[in-house]
C-alpha cells in the first residue's frame, strides 16, 4: 500500500507539473547571483514546508540575501547563475523521486 501511494503522488506531481499547475519554490541569492528552482509540488503548502530546508542549504554554503518565492511554474532550467553566466541543467524530478 505504501509503494501505491508513493507511486499515485509521484504520477499526480508529474501531471501538475506537466500542465503548468505544479508549485515551485523559487530561491534567488544576491551573492552568489542566482536562481535555483525546487519542485515540483503539489501544493503551496508542500513547497513552503520543503523551502526550510533549500534555505539551510544555502545559508550553510555560504549565500546571502535570500529571497524565496513560492509559486506556480514550469521552469526549464533549474539554476541560473548570473555571477558564472550559466545555466545549470539539473534534471527536473518529482520531489518523491527516490524517496522510499
Amino acid at each position: 500500500m505504501n509503494n501505491f501511494w508513493h507511486n499515485f503522488q509521484e504520477g499526480l506531481v508529474n501531471t501538475f507539473n506537466s500542465l503548468g499547475l505544479a508549485w515551485w519554490v523559487e530561491v534567488v541569492t544576491q551573492n552568489p547571483n542566482c536562481t535555483y528552482y525546487f519542485g515540483p509540488f503539489v501544493s503551496s503548502k508542500e513547497a513552503s514546508i520543503a523551502s526550510k530546508g533549500y534555505i539551510e542549504d544555502l545559508e550553510m554554503e555560504g549565500a546571502q540575501r535570500i529571497t524565496v518565492n513560492i509559486k506556480r511554474c514550469k521552469p526549464t532550467v533549474l539554476t541560473i547563475a548570473e555571477d558564472l553566466g550559466e545555466w545549470i541543467d539539473r534534471k527536473v524530478k518529482p520531489v518523491f523521486s527516490g524517496q522510499v
